[in-house]
């Protein structure tokens, strides 16, 4: 899947999409994640950034990794699952715009909550479409006899993720 996407976006696809096997794993989780899920997909991750950049492509392309939730510390109550977290998750950026090398924010000590500079989801699309190049003030859907802002009234451009 990454290297179609990697060779869609060459093909002039503006907007790409690859999803991988599903990582909704309540039960089993960890042996599922070491043995299943990380190995194949760190290696398809890489060898896109790796043959993005080789490219020269990394710079006019953004990359996103993205959940919806992330995982809580503990495991689910009687299994070796653990449950959705919508308190705390990582997303990464790269190539387009985003400053590299950056870590931004940090959750509490047992990963439940982002304690060090907590963002909403409305930050993260007001930076994702600042990178590309759209402005997000000016995005608005049609609800209810309204229109409303894509990025919420209180999304904002996160700066330091800038280069």
């Amino acid at each position: 899947c990454a290297l179609l996407g990697r060779r869609l976006v060459e093909a002039g696809c503006r907007f790409v999409g690859i999803d991988g096997p599903g990582w909704d794993v309540h039960f089993n989780c960890f042996p599922s994640l070491a043995g299943d899920l990380i190995p194949p997909a760190d290696q398809a991750f890489a060898a896109l950034v790796t043959d993005l950049q080789q490219r020269g492509m990394l710079d006019e392309t953004l990359v996103v990794w993205t959940t919806e939730f992330g995982r809580m510390p503990t495991h689910q109550a009687g299994t070796t699952g653990r449950d959705h977290n919508p308190d705390a998750y990582t997303c990464w950026l790269l190539g387009a715009g985003v400053r590299g090398g950056v870590s931004y924010g940090s959750s509490d000590d047992f990963g439940r909550r982002a304690q060090e500079k907590p963002t909403t989801v409305w930050d993260f699309y007001a930076t994702v479409l600042h990178l590309l190049g759209f402005d997000h003030t000016k995005l608005t859907w049609y609800y209810n006899g309204l229109d409303r802002r894509i990025t919420d009234v209180h999304g904002n451009v996160i700066a330091e993720l800038l280069a």
